[in-house]
């Protein structure tokens, strides 16, 4: 009678990925919970022990990628990627000079503060662009996801994914890629991103007409200003630097309605005061006894706002935090928010300090002068994101440790491995872009990048080209909406379709995956 053969470690590591895989793709779990669940089933199969299933969590990758959330909503939050925007308003221009502008800028900005961060500090101002322009919203809004893909290269910070790579360079014995190391392919990627899409772009980018648009506060001093007159002889700026104004309206069946109220009167709190009051279109004088539907007009400090605003006794109309982003000029937050970046790069560019220590650093002196409040430090944080990278780190220790990593790798180069290195780094490459597309870019990372080093050992060859192609191609998640957060952000503002992504991302990913067999392996030679 035959026997089966034993499940080998090897054996259920895979299935424990299969199993993740389908999960990510699939969509019905969070990422973040599919995580978590890697790590505890390859505890429970005695795959890993207790320590390095929780030893993401401590993981230097972690600390830095946490770390990072904080500095970028310091340069968020003080307003400078709103000023950056708001100068390509300013600028005009053709709808050529325009596109690559603002590629250019969110390319930049994505270097510095992530992907879905830079999308989403410049996506309100490009809709205006659009707007100001006559330009399909859609004509702007795909470029500007896809150029904040390209610049994510630019720098180790620019994603997770980078700060990966540069980790398992520095196990592998081949050092941690420096802070601009990466600008190798993504200065290429940055300008051939921006070359394809505005010469091919009006032909493989559909126009849509959006269902809602972001609201656009940028000239919201003017707009209380041409609603309340009375305002405009008080002596101050409507709205300043760390000081701000919100309008919020007295709901049926408010705590407040009959509450007595008077413009210039102080708040209960003591940190706010009614600057005006309107009823029906009209501002009212004196002593007030509030009603349902009237309108009160608050100044204070913009986390005084911020915090005693978020009361059912009233509905606010503008998010003070929006309006701050987006109509506040600059004061001392953004340039202390900029001299906090400007050191931190130079940290770690230097590499006087590691790079967890450089960012943690950042992030404390961040909250410490006041830059990012501690409440808002820990919102600014992507948990999902943090547990996606502390929940797979495991399972690339399991299929390294297994032998899962050179097993596969083995396969590879049985495969393709007669027709040299340059192939099977191709074929690690398309697995990646196929993954990509389907996972979170994190994940692929996270499983094909032991794969790479494992390939590399197998050929006794250098590890960085297989790492840093690797990282350079999970980048180009670019064929449908849900394959990044920020391709997902310009999808209802832009009214494109889920298979209008692939036409413009096609051409694109073919680039990333040229970028990555002829550049990487002449500067990172095998």
């Amino acid at each position: 009678m035959a026997t089966l053969a034993p499940v080998t470690d090897s054996g259920v590591t895979l299935l424990i990925l299969a199993l993740a895989v389908i999960a990510f793709i699939s969509g019905r779990v969070p990422t973040g919970i599919v995580a978590i669940g890697v790590s505890l089933a390859l505890l429970a199969t005695r795959i890993i022990d207790l320590p390095q299933a929780f030893a993401g969590f401590a993981d230097p990758a972690v600390i830095l990628i946490a770390a990072l959330f904080v500095v970028a909503e310091g340069l968020d939050s003080s307003g400078l990627t709103s000023w950056t925007g708001q100068q390509l308003v300013r600028r005009g221009g053709s709808p050529r000079a325009l596109t690559a502008l603002v590629m250019l800028v969110v390319g930049i900005l994505s270097a510095l503060i992530s992907v879905n961060g830079a999308v989403a500090a410049l996506l309100p101002v490009v809709v205006v662009i659009a707007a100001r322009s006559a330009i399909t919203p859609s004509r702007l809004l795909l470029p500007l996801a896809f150029g904040a893909h390209s610049g994510a290269l630019l720098t180790l910070t620019g994603s997770p994914v980078n700060v990966l790579a540069s980790e398992f360079a520095a196990e592998a014995g081949g050092g941690p890629f420096g802070f601009f190391s990466f600008a190798v392919a993504g200065i290429p990627l940055v300008i051939g991103s921006i070359v394809i899409v505005v010469f091919f772009g009006h032909r493989l980018v559909p126009e849509r007409t959006p269902a809602t648009l972001p609201r656009d506060l940028s000239a919201q001093a003017g707009v209380l200003l041409r609603d309340y007159p009375s305002i405009e002889g008080g002596g101050r700026p409507v709205i300043e630097a760390e000081d701000g104004v919100a309008e919020v309206m007295v709901p049926p069946r408010s705590a407040f309605i009959d509450e007595h109220v008077f413009p210039g009167m102080l708040t209960d709190s003591g940190d706010l005061v009614i600057l005006a009051i309107k009823r029906d279109g009209e501002e009212l004088e004196g002593d007030v006894s509030l009603r349902a539907g009237d309108l009160l007009l608050l100044r204070g400090r913009w986390d005084a706002l911020e915090t005693r605003l978020p009361d059912p006794a009233v509905v606010v109309v503008d998010d003070p935090d929006a309006v701050r982003r987006q109509a506040a000029p600059l004061g001392w937050r953004a340039w202390t928010a900029l001299g906090i970046l400007v050191a931190m790069v130079i940290a770690l560019a230097t590499g006087i300090v590691p790079p967890a220590v450089a960012g943690l650093v950042a992030a404390v002196a961040m909250v410490l002068s006041r830059v990012v409040p501690v409440e808002r430090a820990h919102r600014s944080i992507s948990w999902t994101t943090l547990l996606l990278v502390a929940g797979m780190i495991p399972l690339s220790t399991a299929i390294t440790q297994t032998g899962t990593a050179d097993l596969i790798a083995q396969g590879l180069v049985d495969l393709v491995g007669g027709l040299g290195p340059l192939a099977i780094l191709a074929a690690l490459c398309v697995v990646a872009l196929v993954f990509g597309q389907l996972i979170s870019n994190t994940a692929t990372a996270l499983i094909l990048l032991p794969i790479a080093v494992s390939v590399a050992g197998e050929l006794s060859l250098s590890p960085l080209p297989f790492i840093m192609a690797v990282a350079v191609v999970s980048a180009a998640a670019l064929l449908t909406p849900v394959a990044t957060p920020a391709n997902l952000m310009v999808q209802a503002p832009s009214g494109l379709r889920f298979g209008d992504y692939w036409k413009l991302g096609l051409p694109l990913m073919l680039f990333y995956l040229a970028v990555a067999l002829v550049i990487v392996p002449l500067v990172w030679p095998f």
